[in-house]
């Protein structure tokens, strides 16, 4: 295994805020041929979240914020969750058999494990690290408007775990979406794991943003939703009781 498990974008960025995006690219190292999956579903959403890491990188050229990216699909190793977690090389993905994942031998799966979760992790603790315990840990996730055959209404998710002080701050000030918490999907689905292993772990604010993905299939959508969530996180923090001091970032 010789890929890279992690992208930084914008390592520079001074903002409070630091970005994560854990399902960014949909890639499968050649080694694991595709984990048995024809090309649709290899591309499709249970691989990654089309479109957040596009969103992400517009957001974080505007706030100049560092982003940490996952490099390799989220079927070979899902950084959002823990290495004893079935979801972390999930076997069954909504409606897809993922046949490269199952009965992974115990050292393939330790294989995995070191070589795409390790690193990620530590790249997320090593750039929290340096901005001196006043980092706001953002992620940004998309998902598919038909789940399971059912269509979900919602179009942005404010997620959290057991601190709601950011989501509650973004909550009062976004608008002109059908923006809802803790949905599509919440603690309870085990998605909140970068959030409570870097966020609550270490005192600091926190919040996983989910996005219907047929909002951003466009560069321009990304965009435009990249200045919203701007917009809405500036504002939230500003009403944070919190002592540390902010950059509000570069203007869009």
């Amino acid at each position: 295994m010789t890929e890279r498990a992690v992208t930084v974008h914008n390592q520079s960025g001074q903002h409070e805020i630091v970005l994560i995006c854990e399902h960014a690219s949909a890639y499968i190292p050649a080694q694991f041929e595709n984990l048995g999956l024809d090309k649709s579903a290899a591309l499709s959403h249970v691989a990654w979240d089309p479109g957040a890491a596009a969103t992400a990188r517009h957001l974080a050229n505007g706030l100049n914020a560092v982003l940490i990216e996952g490099a390799v699909s989220r079927l070979v190793y899902d950084c959002n969750r823990p290495p004893e977690s079935p979801g972390a090389m999930p076997q069954r993905s909504e409606l897809y058999d993922i046949p490269g994942n199952a009965n992974i031998s115990t050292v393939d799966r330790q294989a995995r494990i070191d070589h795409y979760y390790r690193p990620f992790e530590a790249q997320v603790s090593k750039t929290l690290a340096s901005h001196h315990h006043s980092a706001v840990l953002v992620t940004i996730h998309s998902f598919t408007p038909i789940y399971n055959g059912e269509k979900r209404d919602v179009e942005i998710g404010i997620l959290h775990d057991d601190d709601p002080a950011l989501a509650d701050a973004i909550l009062k000030v976004a608008s002109g979406y059908n923006i809802q918490r803790n949905q599509p999907y919440g603690p309870e689905d085990g998605v909140t794991h970068t959030l409570k292993l870097h966020g609550l772990a270490n005192g600091l604010s926190n919040v996983m943003i989910e996005i219907r993905n047929d909002l951003i299939q466009t560069d321009a959508q990304c965009f435009a939703m990249a200045a919203h969530l701007q917009q809405w996180l500036t504002e939230a923090l500003s009403r944070l009781p919190r002592s540390a001091a902010r950059n509000t970032g570069a203007n869009r």
